[in-house]
């Protein structure tokens, strides 16, 4: 069990919950707060909507203790919002709902659009609610009841009430937090600007992350291959969409990957702080970062080791354990995410096997990691593995 204070509905609360608990299921079972609906549990329905730090986000995807200090509001908390309740009559005005079950996850939505959106069209509402699925009315009185409630306030000429900060999850960093905090000054150069995280989350990746074990190939000695990997720049070369922001020095560096989503690019900016055992040739690097357009937090304790192939060639073996929260959570649920490690594996040691031939990398720090395009490929991979089974070919 862990404990963790969070703000729900404008009241602090301080519980203990297993680190796995989903906040949906903490709003519903400790604070009986049954508003929150869960449906598919995947994040893919938005019956489980709420406000985390004032933006719209999946509880049945977001882990309770990932939102130590956040401000969480539930449908039972805009019962006197004026906006919530202009929404709430032209819903029934506008008879836009039948079984009523994604009703909650959907007004909070429309509000959402409400206050980001005063001059959205028709087109542009039914795109925000894509991401709220509704079987029974088939949107038409939801989209007529949201295009009221926008015209009325735009003839009442009221603004719009922007957030400060984007949300989800750790828009706001939580006093608590800022006190745990030590930044450490590094011999020869001013402390980093990104707190490392501690102990704790940590424990959460070895406990909660997805687990990946790769291996690969290249023909170089183990010795040279060793050397290359003591500089952190020129690894993260090596990978799609990596670079670093900050020289390295001593065992820490800062860095940020691209990571490309069809037409969303997120960069997840952070630190990375490396142990190496040289006696071994092995070595583990422990990073965590964050997106600040969508919240989206990763953190990912890597362990490699390089053994010798011959006088000539070495195998560099890896294994990786993540965690992801926010937006891009529910990718590191998928069962393609080997799929893609693969993949992100292949492009790495080609990479490595030209930097240490000296030739130029193909694929670095100049590109982002275009995570659909290479889903598009493993399930495509997929599909006609598949069909070469059913033929026998």
């Amino acid at each position: 069990m862990r404990m963790f204070d969070i703000k729900v509905n404008g009241a602090t609360v301080r519980a203990a919950v297993e680190p796995r608990t989903q906040l949906a299921d903490f709003l519903r079972g400790e604070l009986y707060l049954t508003g929150t609906h869960i449906g598919c549990e995947h994040g893919v329905c938005g019956a489980c909507t709420v406000l985390i730090d004032g933006a719209p986000a999946r509880s049945c995807i977001t882990y309770a203790v990932a939102c130590e200090g956040a401000d969480v509001t539930t449908i039972e908390g805009l019962r006197e919002d004026a906006v919530m309740a202009d929404l709430r009559d032209a819903f029934s005005k506008h008879h836009a709902l039948q079984c009523g079950y994604c009703t909650p996850g959907m007004l909070i939505s429309c509000r959402d659009i409400v206050l980001r959106l005063p001059e959205a069209d028709e087109p542009r509402i039914r795109l925000e609610l894509s991401g709220n699925l509704c079987r029974c009315t088939g949107y038409v009185g939801i989209v007529a009841a949201l295009k009221e409630v926008l015209e009325k306030r735009r003839t009442a000429a009221l603004r719009p009430a922007l957030r400060d900060g984007l949300g989800p999850v750790g828009a706001t960093i939580p006093a608590a937090r800022q006190e745990r905090t030590v930044r450490r000054a590094l011999v020869g150069a001013p402390a980093t600007s990104r707190p490392a995280p501690d102990a704790e989350q940590w424990r959460m990746v070895e406990a909660e992350g997805v687990e990946l074990i790769e291996s690969f190939r290249v023909p170089f000695a183990r010795e040279q291959v060793w050397r290359f990997f003591a500089d952190l720049d020129q690894v993260a070369r090596c990978m799609p969409g990596a670079r670093l922001t900050r020289p390295a020095v001593e065992n820490r560096a800062e860095g940020e990957v691209n990571v490309k989503l069809g037409p969303i690019v997120s960069v997840f900016g952070g630190v990375l702080e490396v142990a190496r055992d040289e006696a071994q040739f092995s070595g583990v690097v422990r990073g965590a970062g964050r997106d600040a357009k969508s919240g989206s937090n990763a953190r990912a304790i890597i362990g490699y080791r390089v053994q010798p192939e011959g006088n000539a060639a070495s195998r560099v073996d890896i294994s990786v354990k993540f965690l992801l929260s926010g937006a891009l959570a529910q990718f590191g649920r998928s069962g393609l995410v080997k799929d893609v490690a693969n993949h992100l594996t292949a492009v790495f040691a080609r990479n490595l096997e030209a930097a240490l031939s000296g030739r130029p990398v193909s694929q670095g720090a100049s590109e982002s990691l275009d995570v659909a395009s290479v889903t598009r490929a493993a399930l495509w991979q997929r599909v006609r593995a598949f069909f070469a089974k059913l033929i026998g070919k």
